[in-house]
């Protein structure tokens, strides 16, 4: 089989690369043979193509063309997000643009994608909700398949005294809201420490969050970045909980490898978050930092008594529920 996606992961690194990079992975140790596609090349042989994003039309039609099965995997981080009413426009002008563009302009958008492609892979219950209401996907393509983590946030460990501080790793970005979180840890007076790092030294937010981490009288704490897995895992082990309050989200990594390594979860309140986790996560809505601030004082001060994730799948069981997938696939039709 077949890996494609259209995004060049150099230029920002994310948890969709990860999810990508991770599942290649642990397909190959079971036993799956996986490559990249190699456009360019003619002799490159597969049976099915794996696409993550939203393929065009043309794309799906070409590779049923030379005998491939199409699976596409696409996060709705955007519009999983959106207020009800934002959503309920946006399907009245996606109609509206169906009934009065030409189909070569409203193809390349990609909507027909849901319908043509032999599999669509969403994951959570509610992507796959809004894929049916969006872009009418046939619910019997849908299957619903989580995101994993790798096996280092799922061992066992002599669990060593956790610390004073709240944990938050994420990317330095706008839809993270980690300044507001910052910035709502310094009015609860409540320790929070920040792992990750900005698209650019230079951006606004990032140096408005420098800012505010310098003037927190050390209840906001910065720690950089960390690529090393086992290190990140300590970072998880380390820390009294996990927020992660950002504006939009797919179905946070983040979230599931400090749930992973025994951390409780306060998320934002919105229907990702919900869907995934459940009752067993506490939420705040997306709001200002006055408002977060008595939420993530409450957390912190009843935290003993917050509910935990009880299971968090590794990349190997996600893979194990792919190869069905394919398998399925494979002989339909």
């Amino acid at each position: 089989m077949l890996f494609d996606h259209p995004n060049p992961f150099f230029l920002a690194h994310g948890g969709f690369q990860i999810q990508i990079e991770q599942t290649k992975l642990a397909l190959e140790r079971s036993g799956v043979a996986v490559d990249w596609l190699r456009w360019w090349d003619p002799k490159q042989k597969a049976n099915l193509v794996h696409y993550f994003g939203r393929p065009h039309p043309a794309y799906i039609q070409q590779c049923h063309e030379k005998g491939l099965r199409v699976v596409m995997s696409e996060l709705l981080t955007g519009l999983g997000s959106r207020p009800a009413g934002a959503r309920k426009i946006q399907k009245t002008l996606m109609a509206v643009a169906r009934r009065v563009l030409p189909y070569d302009f409203v193809s390349r958008l990609g909507w027909d994608a849901y319908r043509k492609a032999d599999v669509v892979i969403a994951l959570t219950e509610w992507e796959k909700k809004l894929m049916m209401e969006m872009f009418f996907a046939p619910p019997h393509k849908i299957h619903v398949v989580p995101n994993g983590v790798e096996e280092a946030f799922l061992r066992q460990y002599v669990q060593a005294k956790r610390g004073d501080h709240l944990l938050c790793t994420a990317t330095i970005a706008p839809r993270k809201r980690v300044l507001e979180m910052a910035q709502a840890a310094s009015q609860a007076q409540v320790k929070v420490r920040f792992i990750g790092e900005p698209y650019s030294p230079e951006d606004p937010y990032f140096r408005q969050f420098m800012v505010t981490i310098r003037e927190s009288a050390g209840w906001a704490e910065y720690g950089g970045g960390v690529t090393d897995r086992d290190r990140l895992t300590e970072e998880y082990r380390a820390a009294k909980g996990f927020i992660l309050l950002s504006a939009m989200e797919s179905q946070s990594l983040s979230a599931l490898e400090a749930a992973a390594c025994g951390c409780p979860l306060l998320l934002s309140d919105l229907p990702w978050a919900r869907v995934s986790f459940g009752s067993q996560a506490s939420y705040a809505p997306v709001a200002s930092p006055a408002i977060t601030a008595p939420f993530l004082k409450n957390f912190y001060e009843t935290i003993d008594e917050a509910p935990r994730v009880q299971k968090v799948l590794s990349w190997s069981e996600v893979a194990e529920q792919l190869k069905g997938i394919y398998r399925e696939a494979m002989t339909s039709r």
